[in-house]
């Protein structure tokens, strides 16, 4: 018992982020099936709202000093947040979910050079290696035997849905690192609720500005289905994962929070495994060897290479 308390107190920022990353996982394929019923940017907007409703009570209760607080950067904060989700939800309805998956990876590749011009902060070597064996195992897994096929598909293909979920890999990785920034300036609470208010807020106004344009675009059509979509990305995919996305990324670097995130199309597979009794492959499974050995590698590799360096 002793032992496992140590474990977890060493890396409660690996774990917490890999629970995030397993919430996050079955997101696709919900989100893909929600959108046949509703708007993309209604349904954020109610994804986030519900997280906010069930937040706002505890942040009432905890009386926070708004008044001699700057603002601005949380709110920044929160733009980002639902610049990543907008543009994934998306490219959602104009790309495929194995596409969407393997795009939005390559924030792992972004975020050390936005650390870099962001934060003036170098990543480790560890860090750089655990990236490049991620993002091939990234696209082993989300290739699976058709490695070359999803490579000539996003190449020769390249659609709207696919640009917009390059550019949210951006936006996420922005965000991983600004949060990294402000998590120890700011109060918890306080930064919690204004980056899902702000991503809420956004989230409808550009629902109704989209309808002002077109007014088929902003559609809802309720059933069970749609309804367990909202439920589940509000409380499971944004209230908890932003709970503990702000309060344990913090303890890791932004690369390594970014390579731990790369474990989703891992979790996505497994649940696909069992709930759907999809078979993984052998690239499959090699793909979630190399990024558990990035993983391993970006939190080892400089320890070792310190430790090799004594009897040099």
């Amino acid at each position: 018992m002793n032992m496992n308390k140590n474990f977890y107190n060493k890396y409660k920022g690996e774990v917490n982020l890999l629970l995030v990353t397993l919430f996050w996982s079955a997101t696709f394929v919900i989100v893909k099936g929600a959108l046949v019923d509703i708007s993309a940017m209604l349904f954020l907007g109610l994804r986030f709202l519900i997280a906010g409703v069930i937040l706002l009570p505890i942040v009432i209760h905890k009386k926070l000093d708004w008044k001699n607080t700057n603002l601005y950067a949380p709110l920044f904060l929160g733009v980002l947040l639902f610049m990543g989700f907008g543009t994934q939800t998306l490219g959602l309805k104009y790309t495929s979910a194995t596409k969407s998956a393997f795009l939005t990876g390559a924030a792992v590749a972004i975020i050390p050079i936005l650390q870099l011009f962001v934060e003036k902060k170098k990543p480790k070597t560890g860090s750089v290696i655990g990236v490049a064996v991620v993002l091939v195992g990234i696209l082993f897994l989300s290739g699976g035997n058709s490695i070359v096929t999803l490579l000539t598909d996003i190449a020769t293909n390249f659609n709207l849905g696919d640009f917009l979920t390059l550019i949210c890999a951006f936006f996420f990785a922005w965000y991983v690192v600004y949060l990294d920034m402000l998590s120890n300036k700011y109060n918890f609470w306080m930064l919690l609720i204004i980056q899902i208010g702000v991503a809420a807020f956004l989230a409808f106004t550009t629902a109704f500005l989209f309808d002002a344009v077109d007014h088929e675009s902003l559609k809802i059509n309720f059933n069970i289905q749609l309804g367990f979509g909202i439920l589940y990305t509000a409380i499971f995919a944004t209230l908890i994962t932003t709970t503990l996305q702000t309060k344990y990324q913090k303890l890791v670097t932004p690369t390594k929070a970014g390579i731990v995130y790369s474990f989703e199309p891992i979790f996505a597979a497994i649940i696909a495994f069992i709930f759907l009794s999809e078979r993984i492959t052998a690239f499959g499974l090699l793909g979630a060897i190399l990024i558990f050995v990035g993983l391993i590698i970006s939190e080892s590799y400089d320890g070792i290479v310190s430790y090799l360096r004594k009897f040099v």
